[in-house]
């Protein structure tokens, strides 16, 4: 029988093979997929209770991570938990991790291939919380790891809730005196509240800066249209758009997706924005209704197999929108109304309900 041990080596095989710039046979890691699913349903009652439809193992919804703990482990060897955001414990989910080793690989080879190819170390600017501020939070946790892995100095600006727009500037001057580029990493409403605590201000970083941001656009007071904040990015450091870079994760995931855009224009081959998905992950648009993968272009609402997530579900239903671009994924926010009807009754059974 296939063990834990063994699992864990394949993917870490797979990530060094990608790593080391071989391709990935896409089939082993089908197979890998098929295996993790079916180790996780022995040992995880609600992924176990959901039926197969398809040539692909059944997907879990991310509602489910809101009102179970999913983990193949007992609770005695937890060793992190992430929590989403959220106003109320109820509505966040939750991901726990015995082993945060294949968390950290993923985050660092997908990183070191989309975000930071052209350089080994710059300076980071950080729009968000230092980790020990917000110890239950994956975003946090995986920027404190950018700092060791990519940071020369690190600079955090996010301090007490708010946003520290003298010691922000400060940082941004001092680049821009230095000739030395930044990388401002941050989620997308750090920079809205930049944006509007800045004023007239404007920064020109130096060549070789870039921006990372993350998250969704739709805030408490307003929502903001992706395409405006862009721009007013741009406008703001003096940062070319595709230097600008959307990240995608969620809390119930292990990898992340960047957007293509910097790697290609360092390979003088821009095309649209899309979302890369990394080898060792299944990116797939699906019917809301059958969960079944949908055709070419059409939109269905994204299904990710993560296979870094070893001791949770690697098959994960989100209810975000989405669509295949060229030899990516465009997301194109949450499905609007209610939980879509095949995530609801997946939902169901994973929760045991009549």
């Amino acid at each position: 029988m296939t063990t834990r041990a063994e699992l864990k080596a394949r993917i870490e095989a797979l990530i060094a093979t990608f790593e080391a710039g071989q391709p990935v046979d896409a089939a082993a890691r089908d197979r890998l997929i098929e295996d993790l699913a079916a180790w996780q349903a022995r040992r995880i009652p609600e992924y176990g209770r959901l039926q197969r439809h398809g040539a692909w193992p059944p997907a879990l919804p991310t509602d489910v991570f809101r009102f179970r703990r999913i983990a193949a482990h007992p609770e005695e060897e937890d060793l992190r938990v992430f929590r989403s955001s959220g106003t109320s414990s109820s509505e966040r989910s939750i991901h726990v991790y015995c082993d945060l080793g294949l968390y950290d690989v993923a985050a660092r080879v997908a990183a070191r291939h989309m975000l930071f190819p052209d350089v080994d170390k710059m300076r980071l600017v950080m729009l968000a919380p230092r980790e020990d501020e917000a110890p239950d939070s994956s975003l946090e946790y995986m920027l404190a790891r950018f700092a060791d892995w990519f940071g020369t100095e690190c600079a955090w600006v996010w301090r007490r809730d708010a946003l520290d727009l003298e010691l922000l500037t400060e940082r941004l001057r001092q680049a821009e005196a230095s000739g030395d580029p930044v990388a401002v990493l941050g989620t997308s409403f750090a920079f809205v509240h930049a944006e509007d605590g800045l004023g007239e201000q404007r920064f020109e970083l130096p060549p070789g800066s870039r921006v990372m941001q993350t998250g969704g656009y739709k805030g408490r007071s307003r929502e903001v249209d992706p395409d405006i904040l862009l721009a007013a990015i741009g406008a703001r450091y003096g940062v070319a758009a595709p230097r600008i870079i959307n990240e995608f994760g969620a809390t119930e995931l292990s990898s992340q997706m960047y957007e293509t855009t910097l790697r290609e224009e360092l390979d003088g081959a821009l095309g649209p924005r899309r979302l890369w998905v990394p080898p060792w992950v299944r990116a797939t648009p699906v019917d809301p209704d059958t969960l079944q993968p949908v055709q070419g272009e059409t939109i269905g609402i994204l299904r990710i197999d993560d296979t870094a997530n070893l001791d949770s579900v690697c098959c994960i239903q989100t209810a975000d929108l989405a669509q295949r671009l060229h030899d990516g994924i465009v997301v194109l926010g949450r499905a609007p109304g209610a939980t879509p009807r095949g995530c609801s009754l997946a939902a169901d059974q994973a929760l045991g309900a009549q």
